[in-house]
């Protein structure tokens, strides 16, 4: 499997070279989220605006106003619990323009609490106004810009950083409010969101061959939630759902999805993977992901309680399909 070198870095400064309302800001995290290059390329562009969150939404939402583009950059835990009152009143009240990067999206940094954002969608998604995206892949970095540039109002993104792998071809790029089916089937229907897609589909590979028919779907876009082939591939199984996302199981995609089997009538079994209702560790991903139940084990124990019996997969069989991860010099979850 393909990794990418920091392709957001890369991807702004060539995205935004014919648009010159597209400004960027950073809190005093420059490099950490890969605007170094755009800082660099554009420098008339960028605003390096300290350790001072809340000025610097107050700030946007000024250039916004007077007809830039502004994409905050910053980690998410920062973006969303330390300014949550300037972004609801400031950006998303009078739904502005305002594109909110967010880097290190739950577990993915070894942090602990204080940088882990478990609980951002969650309140993204409160938000009236708020569009909520979710990189999965560096095919999703390359082309979640064009979604949010093409939003009337605030936008809250997801962002992966460092290496990140290739799960979806080029030609495919994100697309607002469509999920990507990564495979259909009558049993089980998946449905993962960021990181925790690349670990869905180990498991998913490992199920089929032991003859579950599995639904597989990735989920980019988190509000508004109202692609119909999410309802159609939940209605469609017998046994139940299983929803995985790098977020609390309150208030993320596990919510958004209860939301939707409710209000739509569907009963069917449903199994929200993702922190239960708890901060966590500071450690490596893969600790985290295998500590916390967001890992392709996981899933495939998920699927077992919902169709009854032991399928017999093993951690040998899960390492037999598992996808290249990153392992270069880039430092993917360092602060």
């Amino acid at each position: 499997m393909e990794t990418v070198l920091r392709p957001h870095a890369r991807n702004l400064v060539a995205w935004a070279k014919d648009k010159p309302a597209v400004v960027v800001l950073s809190a005093d995290l420059t490099g950490s989220c890969e605007v170094d290059d755009f800082q660099a390329t554009y420098p008339d562009r960028f605003f390096s605006m300290g350790m001072a969150e809340q000025n610097m939404i107050g700030f946007a939402a000024g250039l916004a106003r007077e007809g830039f583009e502004p994409f905050v950059h910053t980690f998410a835990v920062f973006l969303t619990r330390r300014v949550y009152d300037q972004v609801a009143m400031q950006v998303a009240y009078p739904c502005l323009r305002v594109r909110l990067i967010g880097f290190l999206p739950g577990i993915t940094t070894p942090g602990g609490v204080t940088h882990q954002a478990i609980d951002d969608v969650a309140l993204m998604r409160v938000l009236p106004n708020m569009t909520v995206l979710e990189c999965g892949d560096a095919t999703d970095v390359e082309t979640v810009l064009d979604v949010a540039h093409s939003v009337p109002g605030p936008v809250y993104i997801r962002m992966l950083r460092g290496e990140v792998p290739r799960l979806f071809p080029k030609t495919e790029p994100f697309r607002l409010g469509q999920a990507r089916i990564l495979g259909r089937g009558e049993d089980v229907a998946v449905l993962s969101s960021g990181i925790c897609t690349e670990e869905a589909l180990r498991a998913t590979a490992a199920l089929r061959r032991r003859g579950v028919s599995v639904a597989h779907l990735h989920v980019s876009t988190l509000k508004p939630f109202r692609d119909p082939t999410l309802l159609e591939a939940i209605a469609g199984v017998r046994y139940g759902v299983v929803t995985m996302e790098n977020h609390s199981v309150i208030g993320g995609l596990g919510s958004a999805v209860a939301e939707l089997m409710a209000e739509a009538g569907v009963g069917r079994r449903l199994i929200r993977l993702g922190l239960q209702d708890t901060f966590a560790h500071g450690a490596s991903r893969a600790y985290l992901m295998k500590e916390y139940g967001l890992d392709a084990m996981a899933l495939v124990r998920a699927v077992e309680t919902l169709v009854g019996t032991s399928l017999g997969v093993t951690e040998a069989d899960l390492a037999a399909v598992e996808p290249a991860l990153p392992t270069g010099t880039a430092q993917a979850e360092a602060l």
